[in-house]
């Protein structure tokens, strides 16, 4: 006797209303443990009781969502100890270089001293005279003494990267 296979119930059920449900959930709204533990439950009422899921499938279902978790939670604190201001405070003084982009798209280096840390945004720029940089855009830091006769920022003359 061959294996039946139903053909009106498939997982996931792409129907239009649940994409066009899907499409309109908010960005922000991501899958958190009360969520795993009631697609968990749910998975268990429904399983097939010819072929129910081997003990080895749930540990392995816990271990990944675990593994996404920890690193969910480390890439919210990298980018809480990057924007930290007192770290970057510190490159207050301090000459930085990054690149600016002219009109037909070529890439400019610039360099100059870092004279505040300004918060827009909710992101943190180093103001260099009258130019705010991106954190992200900075490519290096060094000492005053290592600017040099390379192009400067606004506050050397430059023109404004970020306005």
């Amino acid at each position: 006797m061959g294996d039946r296979v139903s053909t009106t119930n498939v997982w996931p059920y792409y129907s239009s209303n649940n994409v066009q449900k899907a499409a309109n959930k908010p960005a922000d709204d991501a899958l958190g443990k009360d969520d795993f533990l009631r697609i968990l439950v749910t998975q268990l009422q429904n399983q097939d009781p010819m072929q129910p899921l081997q003990d080895k499938d749930f540990i392995a279902q816990m271990a990944q969502f675990t593994s996404v978790e920890q690193l969910v939670n480390m890439s919210d604190q990298l980018s809480a100890l990057r924007q930290n201001l007192g770290m970057a405070s510190s490159m207050i003084g301090k000459s930085i270089a990054w690149y600016d982009y002219s009109n037909t798209g070529e890439m400019i280096p610039k360099n100059g001293i870092v004279d505040s840390i300004i918060i827009k945004d909710n992101a943190q720029y180093a103001r260099v005279g009258n130019t705010d940089i991106s954190l992200d855009d900075i490519v290096s830091i060094g000492s005053p003494s290592d600017v040099g006769n390379g192009s400067q920022g606004s506050s050397e003359g430059g023109e404004s990267a970020n306005g």
